[in-house]
């Protein structure tokens, strides 16, 4: 190569550039360039069947969901095709209470189970039970409440505490125990003994009397409390419920020696000094009482405020406590507003509503009958409290036990009676009877043995059970149970709250002998008599709610959750 053609390459744009590589023929490029086109394409589809099946997954999961709802709103509207969740728009009433408790009270439309009618109720009348087709009647109660005060006397300790939970299939204690449930069982035997005196319920309470009195601490300033076990703080509930069973005593016998009767005053007036202690600025009550650091907790209870408040109204109107009239008169005002209008304006179905149902019920009940300020007030707000129990939780359709719901049912029913309230009193009444014919028919060796296909088909001879409630109609072996969901097992405040209610019903509501509309046959047998206790040591501390029972409704928020963790939904 020549000097100029050699300067003419130096001078060239590429020059010191490493050459390119050839270039790839055509049908290669190609090939990759498909290769990779077939990637994203297959890439593409994976991603669109993915999310299609994820669509179609979700999509059959709203599909059984809503067939879910369905069926709940069905079995919730069974007892009234036309329910409503409120009788009016709570959000339109006036600030001032007693306004707007007038306004709810005017909207109330009870329903006239026409076809629970025997013959025309005359207008006035002063009760509704004779003309009505009933499905209980006093024979059956009668024989409920002998099983039922059996089963609790026969369950208690040689302490004087109770047997908490017994699970009857497996024939074993359940390891559990809750303070307050324990004070509201010697409640429950001092309710039967008042109904229907015994040596053996007299003996019961004794003892009971004993364990608590020997469990008695000072409170604040003076006063009495009592310390349960290890627990390091008293629920206001446990002291309320020990002064139930004093009052309910002191009121049934009449010979109590002068020296247990001033050991039982002193213990009730200390407790109760202790309980004005506990009440807050706005009228309700502390919820507990921290031992070791003297104090009260700044949290209340609905269920806590009302067995406070009911001690107090029956030692007031029973016992003469004139003085205990101030306390109740706050407390009673600022239940009442708490738990209706301001809960319903949060939800329609409160869980605070239901806490404080049957407690409020039952005190305003002696509130109104004692003709107390403001009595008729407290009277209206009854009434809408049983309509909300009937419409709007919709207590007939609940597949958990319910007789804390009788309790305040039989509450308004006196005051519907004290009024001539026909329509009140069908709606209530209805309700009331359904209620026990159900509930009656998940006793144990009970006077309706034909009606649960359950406790047909597994039979018992145990002693223990016998005359005890069960929290569901049925076991559910295939369902694990939920935290705090009792069902078949049968623990001890369920019982206690039913004869409670029996016994009001056999007072207020069955005062004729009506037949039945679905008689049953009493086909029990006796247990053998026992002391209960040999085999429940174990304990631990139970759910903080107080009362039972039932499935949730839908749509419940976190507080109502925290407020009913027994209420889990059962199988569908």
């Amino acid at each position: 190569m020549g000097k100029k053609s050699r300067q003419k390459m130096n001078h060239s744009p590429n020059a010191g550039t490493p050459a390119r590589p050839p270039a790839a023929p055509a049908g290669k490029q190609n090939m990759v360039f498909y290769a990779l086109l077939a990637m994203v394409v297959a890439l593409v589809a994976a991603l669109a069947f993915v999310g299609v099946q994820r669509i179609t997954t979700e999509r059959a999961e709203k599909r059984l969901l809503a067939k879910k709802a369905k069926k709940h709103s069905k079995r919730k509207h069974a007892a009234n095709a036309d329910n409503l969740p409120m009788p009016l728009d709570v959000a339109t009433l006036p600030d001032d209470f007693p306004a707007a408790m007038k306004k709810i009270h005017e909207a109330l439309r009870w329903d006239a189970h026409k076809d629970a009618i025997a013959s025309e109720i005359p207008t006035g009348a002063a009760d509704v039970q004779p003309y009505m087709k009933l499905a209980v009647n006093r024979d059956i109660l009668t024989k409920s409440l002998d099983l039922g005060a059996g089963f609790m006397i026969r369950n208690q300790k040689p302490d004087g505490s109770f047997n908490y939970m017994y699970d009857w299939l497996t024939r074993t204690w359940v390891p559990d125990d809750n303070q307050v449930r324990q004070a509201g069982a010697l409640w429950g035997i001092a309710i039967c003994h008042r109904y229907k005196p015994s040596a053996e319920a007299k003996a019961a309470l004794l003892k009971g009397f004993k364990y608590w009195f020997d469990n008695t601490v000072p409170g604040p300033d003076n006063t009495l409390t009592v310390k349960y076990q290890e627990e390091k703080e008293t629920q206001t509930g446990t002291v309320a419920l020990i002064n139930l069973a004093i009052v309910d005593y002191l009121s049934t016998e009449k010979n109590i020696p002068a020296e247990f009767k001033k050991q039982l005053t002193d213990h009730l007036e200390g407790y109760f000094a202790y309980l004005q202690k506990m009440q807050r600025r706005d009228g309700l009550f502390a919820k507990a009482y921290y031992l070791d650091e003297q104090r009260p907790t700044e949290k209340t209870s609905p269920y806590f405020n009302g067995e406070t408040l009911l001690s107090m109204c029956k030692a007031a109107r029973q016992l003469n406590y004139t003085n205990l009239v101030p306390t109740i008169e706050r407390a009673a005002r600022s239940m009442a507003e708490t738990y209706t209008v301001k809960a319903w304006k949060e939800e329609a179905d409160s869980a605070e509503t239901k806490g404080a149902y049957q407690w409020s019920s039952m005190s305003f009940a002696e509130y109104y009958e004692a003709k107390w300020k403001d009595y008729e007030l407290l009277g209206d707000t009854t009434l809408a409290l049983a309509w909300w129990m009937i419409h709007t939780h919709n207590i007939l359709t609940r597949t958990r036990n319910h007789a804390y719901a009788q309790e305040g049912l039989i509450a308004a029913y006196r005051i519907a009676k004290a009024r001539a309230d026909v329509p009140a009193m069908v709606d209530i009444l209805y309700t009331i009877d359904r209620s026990f014919h159900k509930l009656t028919s998940w006793q144990i060796g009970g006077p309706l043995p034909d009606v649960n296909e359950f406790l047909k088909e597994h039979k018992t001879d145990d002693p223990v059970a016998y005359g005890g409630i069960m929290n569901a109609p049925k076991a559910y072996p295939d369902e694990p149970p939920k935290h705090g969901d009792t069902r078949h097992e049968l623990r001890i405040d369920v019982t206690q709250h039913q004869m409670h209610a029996v016994t009001m019903a056999l007072r207020y509501v069955y005062l004729q002998p009506n037949a039945v509309v679905t008689p049953g046959s009493w086909s029990g047998h006796r247990a053998s008599s026992g002391e209960g206790g040999t085999r429940a040591e174990s304990r631990k501390k139970a759910p903080a709610s107080e009362d039972e029972e039932e499935p949730a409704a839908p749509r419940r928020t976190k507080k109502a959750a925290e407020n009913e963790e027994e209420e889990a939904a059962p199988p569908e």
